[in-house]
């Protein structure tokens, strides 16, 4: 079992900055990749950036080039730098893992942090 917990979450203005950070606990040993995932009011959730074991980073259109995912793998700490927020960035922010060693019918198992509100003000 894997254990993620978010922090960093609260109000900014837009075209201010946040960051988020989500530390990872219990069998984190064959987890594989860890990414930022948001869920704005009445949508589902999307990815938002992604970070593998070797370091490559992956992410959302929507994200690109104002977020940075990043790890501290001696904390086991995932952080989420976020700059020049908008608007539509207010969601709920989730930390999420996936496990490469235990595979199920619906893919690698996956554990979810129950999340960070982060909201944006003009």
């Amino acid at each position: 079992q894997v254990q993620l917990v978010e922090s960093g979450g609260g109000l900014v203005q837009a075209g201010g900055s946040l960051n988020l950070s989500c530390v990872a606990s219990g069998s984190t040993t064959s987890i594989r990749a860890y990414s930022w995932y948001r869920r704005a009011s009445g949508n589902q959730r999307e990815l938002v950036a992604t970070i593998g074991n070797g370091g490559v980073t992956a992410y959302a259109d929507s994200a690109k080039g104002r977020f940075t995912i990043s790890r501290d793998s001696a904390s086991n700490t995932i952080h989420l730098q976020m700059t020049n927020v908008k608007l539509e960035d207010a969601a709920v922010y989730y930390c999420n893992a996936e496990d490469g060693g235990i595979i199920t019918p619906r893919g690698n198992k996956q554990y979810w942090g129950y999340g960070t509100q982060v909201t944006v003000s003009s």
